[in-house]
């Protein structure tokens, strides 16, 4: 599968690489392996030692920040170079070393650039209300592994109207099947805004608002960023109160294609707006509300999403020259699509001689 590589994917959670010295991870159909140096800095490389092509996964992390690779002993530093061969003359052949890439931690997360120009931190899409001086209180940070290729990820987060059928009485229902729908785009980014008047919660809405099942006014507004970095911002609101005396989340839903059929799925939400839900001794505190709403989000997308994608990704496989018929709520979907095999084209040209 062709991907676009001159761009930054989300690997991890910063936190992931506390608590295993040496975590393996696939991305992009490649195998890597990454470790903090003694400094803490992130660092990644192929999973395969030069030698034999042992993984470095079963090797060694030492204390001063190399790999030894456990089938031979072969040390490489952060850099990839070799700088230890143990046996007899310790002659180290010059293309002795493993491939290491470009990381950055933003956000909380740690990006990884797997293309060949130079990297470029200002194409990281903007997620600041995760970072901890934020000011926003971020829930659990969750990745979920997908069995569905990314590109059916994006196309069913950014068509938000499945929500009323697939998520019927979580994230939608029938009153939020009419919208008021608007798309715009750029030459990286595409938004679906739904507006939603007079309408019954659904669950997760009734939840952050006021739990009275009283008729409100709702907005979801979604932005994808190439390749695949999607941002949900929504809203709820009494019909007769103004707009701002609102109560809604800021949601992340990064993908991260391990393989053409797998996606890790890097996924955190923060309440926001004056009214920020209502706890009470009952409902077990602030952090039981909290994991509450964790848990209806990662129900939704891994035992509602998932299945159905899995199983449209098995008809298209088995179906390759059915065209699918489109309707007017795909018009977010196939615009990322295009923006997306846009850009994979012009790399390609680049880097493919004429």
């Amino acid at each position: 599968m062709t991907y676009l590589r001159n761009c930054w994917y989300a690997a991890m959670w910063s936190r992931a690489l506390t608590e295993h010295p040496l975590t393996p991870c696939t991305l992009l159909d490649e195998n890597l392996v990454f470790y903090r140096d003694p400094s803490g800095a992130p660092v990644a490389m192929d999973d395969m030692c030069p030698h034999r092509l042992a993984p470095l996964r079963l090797g060694k992390l030492l204390p001063d920040g190399r790999i030894r690779c456990g089938y031979h002993g072969l040390e490489f530093a952060p850099s990839g170079k070799c700088v230890k061969n143990p046996h007899r003359s310790g002659r180290i052949p010059p293309n002795c070393k493993v491939k290491t890439y470009r990381l950055v931690e933003k956000h909380t997360l740690v990006w990884i650039w797997m293309g060949d120009a130079a990297p470029d931190e200002s194409l990281i899409p903007d997620f600041h209300y995760l970072d901890a001086d934020s000011g926003y209180d971020v829930g659990r940070r969750d990745t979920i592994t997908m069995e569905t290729n990314y590109r059916y990820i994006v196309d069913n987060l950014m068509d938000l109207s499945h929500a009323s059928f697939l998520h019927d009485g979580v994230l939608g229902n029938s009153d939020t099947i009419q919208a008021d729908i608007s798309v715009t785009q750029d030459a990286r980014s595409v938004t679906v805004q739904r507006d939603m008047n007079n309408v019954k919660p659904p669950l997760l809405r009734d939840l952050l608002f006021k739990r009275d099942g009283a008729s409100v006014n709702m907005w979801a507004k979604i932005k994808w960023t190439a390749p695949a970095a999607v941002l949900n911002d929504v809203g709820t609101y009494a019909p007769d109160a103004d707009r701002s005396d609102f109560s809604g989340q800021l949601g992340c839903h990064i993908l991260t294609p391990e393989t053409e059929n797998t996606t890790l799925y890097h996924t955190a939400a923060a309440r926001q707006g004056p009214i920020a839900g209502v706890t009470n001794e009952d409902d077990g505190g602030e952090e039981a509300f909290k994991l509450r709403i964790a848990e209806l989000r990662r129900f939704a997308f891994q035992e509602q999403d998932d299945p159905m994608l899995k199983a449209q990704q098995e008809n298209i496989r088995r179906h390759p020259n059915v065209k699918p018929m489109l309707l007017e709520i795909d018009g977010g979907p196939v615009r990322c699509q295009r923006i997306l095999d846009g850009l994979i084209a012009a790399e390609s040209a680049v880097t493919t001689p004429s």
